[in-house]
């Protein structure tokens, strides 16, 4: 019995009517295989993210929501309790061990272990109202990256560069900035494209050695011969397509060819940061023994954006070093001193060059943590609460959104789920959550996926 695609199956069955049931399923959907610039569904405030994601749960009242309830009941029980994930847990409250002041303008609370940031609050919007659906590390990840916990789906990068491509040809349209020692935890599923072509998921650039991995032969060819070869394979494989329309997978390859050897010159001047000053590096702290790595990952991230990537993942160090069961006042220090001061950096590097108000800079982790103990001095994971930071890309500068309840334990007022994040932040592309869709499964999927969980852009949020 011959094989037939759904897309085959539908065309050739019921005297053609499966094609009309397929033309209409995908009207009105940006179905698009290539990174060509696209319009966007309206005007944009931004064209660029570069999303710093901090694997592990960053602890939301040791770090921007303070709680004198939590020192004035030290050791006393939260009444009602708090959501159990770990065994461990004992329900007496936990107080911040570390001195909060408030800053700029705005007057924000930021706590002693981010001195950088706090001197940035009134450039950042800051929402402390955030709220998920899980509490597991991998599940949490998934969620705030593609807006469902199970794996499968096409994170927010790829989302992005599928609906919009990349102003520049020369590089991809979706970049990913590892710690070279590992991956944090969930390795590349935290860049993958999904359902989506395989063309945009994150392609990853290396902080040391060769930029991309197999970019350049292993040894020297004569002039032509590369090119020859490539002219080959694209003869060959559009011969293939041309026998299996349809397929996108074989269609990125071809593209990506093509992509890979434009690239072979252009990503090593973007990882060129001899031409730098002195005063940058210093400011991004490229030197230091400790904040050193993710400062040169946060520099790499402005010179992509620079160049018209249009979306950037910068990750922390392996596994999920925000993950603080324990020991937090001796443990926080070492995964705050390494984000802090890049993170600040690159926003006023943005700024300083009038990239900020065309990129969404985003701080973020999966979840937040509990107000109670865990281990005596470390706290557990918390799906009901945690606070997340965008700066520029017409996000409003200096806002505090939002509100937890006297302990921390869960989001109050004001509160905004993780798909309403991702309709906001689409937004300020000029995109339209609800009108970025692909057909998948037989039926349209969209970004937020909006007809399952109601996302609505969160309009005070922005300018």
């Amino acid at each position: 019995m011959p094989f037939f695609t759904r897309r085959q199956l539908l065309e050739r069955t019921c005297l053609g009517f499966g094609s009309m049931v397929l033309a209409d399923l995908l009207r009105g959907a940006s179905v698009a295989n290539d990174l060509k610039p696209r319009s966007t569904h309206f005007p944009a405030k931004a064209k660029a993210v570069i999303q710093l994601v901090q694997n592990g749960g960053p602890s939301q009242m040791d770090l921007f929501d303070p709680k004198p309830e939590l020192t004035r009941l030290a050791g006393q029980p939260l009444p009602g309790g708090v959501e159990i994930h770990q065994p461990n847990n004992v329900n007496t409250l936990l107080p911040a061990p570390f001195e909060f002041k408030k800053y700029g303008q705005c007057g924000m609370d930021v706590s002693e272990m981010l001195p950088h940031t706090a001197g940035i609050v009134d450039e950042l919007c800051f929402i402390r109202s955030m709220h998920t659906e899980h509490n597991n590390h991998l599940e949490g990840l998934n969620m705030l990256l593609t807006c469902k916990i199970f794996p499968g789906r096409p994170v927010m990068g790829a989302w992005v560069s599928y609906a919009l491509g990349t102003e520049n040809q020369s590089l991809p349209a979706y970049v990913v900035l590892r710690d070279p020692a590992g991956y944090t935890i969930g390795g590349k599923q935290l860049w993958a494209n999904g359902y989506l072509p395989a063309l945009y998921q994150g392609v990853e650039f290396s902080m040391k050695g060769a930029p991309v991995h197999h970019l350049n032969p292993p040894e020297p060819q004569a002039p032509g011969v590369q090119r020859a070869t490539l002219d080959l394979l694209a003869k060959m494989n559009e011969g293939h397509m041309s026998e299996h329309p349809g397929e996108s997978e074989l269609e990125a390859r071809i593209r990506n060819f093509e992509l890979a050897a434009r690239m072979q010159l252009a990503a090593g001047e973007v990882l060129d940061i001899s031409k730098e000053s002195d005063a940058t590096r210093k400011l991004y702290g490229v030197d230091h023994p400790k904040a050193g790595s993710y400062g040169l990952r946060c520099l790499m991230a402005r010179r992509l954006v620079e160049r018209g990537v249009r979306f950037v993942q910068v990750t922390t160090s392996p596994g999920q070093p925000w993950d603080h069961h324990n020991s937090i006042k001796r443990d926080m220090h070492k995964i705050a001193t390494e984000v802090d001061q890049g993170s600040a950096a690159l926003v006023k590097d943005l700024a300083s060059r009038g990239l900020l108000d065309s990129t969404i800079v985003m701080w973020a982790g999966e979840f937040g943590r509990l107000p109670t103990t865990q281990n005596g001095d470390g706290r557990d994971h918390n799906r009901n609460a945690f606070t997340l930071w965008f700066a520029g890309g017409g996000f409003r500068k200096g806002l505090i959104y939002g509100e937890t309840d006297e302990f921390g334990y869960k989001s109050v007022v004001n509160r905004v789920s993780v798909p309403d994040m991702i309709a906001t932040v689409l937004g300020q592309l000029g995109l339209d959550h609800q009108k970025v869709q692909y057909e998948h499964g037989g039926r349209m999927e969209t970004p937020s996926d909006v007809t399952v969980t109601g996302a609505k852009p969160v309009k005070d949020l922005v300018s």
